[in-house]
């Protein structure tokens, strides 16, 4: 199966709220449309949300699916982009932490850039995982169990994390391979 197919049978999940940081949600958004997956941005609230670029309130996206409504069932894949206000809301939110353990639980591909990582912790899913992150909050991910590590790119049995937009090529192609694989045997929970 050509990977053009293999993605134009997927439908991932981008689970976002105010304050994502702008290119961490759109960048992948537009590739994995690009590349065939159907893509739905879901957040708590339902209309659209805005993002945050370069220091002040940027563009704002339509929400595909409220957290309430979505399914995580339906979904190939999940994508967590970051920002400081993003992550940090939804890890208070304990139907997205839910929404993110189902990914996990089922062996899907989960990717997470920046800050998006924080939900990996409250989420309890990084014991023993491979990791990287914005380097402020590898002590956090170490405390949580991951073993951090500052690379582009870090990839562990469907688990991609990137560090700054400046990753997202890799982090981008990366999630579209990882994704084309489909579920993955050492996707593990806490």
């Amino acid at each position: 199966m050509s990977p053009a197919h293999q993605m134009s049978t997927r439908t991932v999940a981008i689970l976002a709220t105010h304050g994502f940081e702008q290119s961490e949600l759109q960048v992948p958004l537009e590739r994995l449309r690009e590349a065939g997956a159907t893509v739905h941005v879901i957040a708590p609230e339902a209309g659209s949300i805005r993002g945050w670029d370069g220091g002040d309130w940027g563009e704002d996206v339509p929400v595909d699916a409220t957290l309430t409504d979505a399914d995580a069932d339906t979904y190939d894949a999940l994508v967590l982009p970051g920002g400081v206000m993003n992550p940090d809301t939804l890890r208070q939110d304990e139907t997205a932490l839910d929404f993110v353990r189902a990914f996990f639980a089922a062996g899907k591909p989960v990717s997470a850039i920046c800050h998006g990582p924080q939900l990996l912790i409250d989420a309890g899913v990084l014991e023993g995982r491979s990791v990287t992150s914005y380097p402020s909050i590898k002590n956090d991910l170490k405390h949580a169990g991951a073993r951090w590590s500052d690379q582009e790119v870090v990839c562990e049995s469907g688990l991609t994390t990137s560090r700054t937009p400046a990753d997202l090529d890799a982090f981008v192609a990366k999630t579209i391979e990882e994704i084309g694989e489909g579920v993955h045997a050492g996707q593990t929970t806490a």
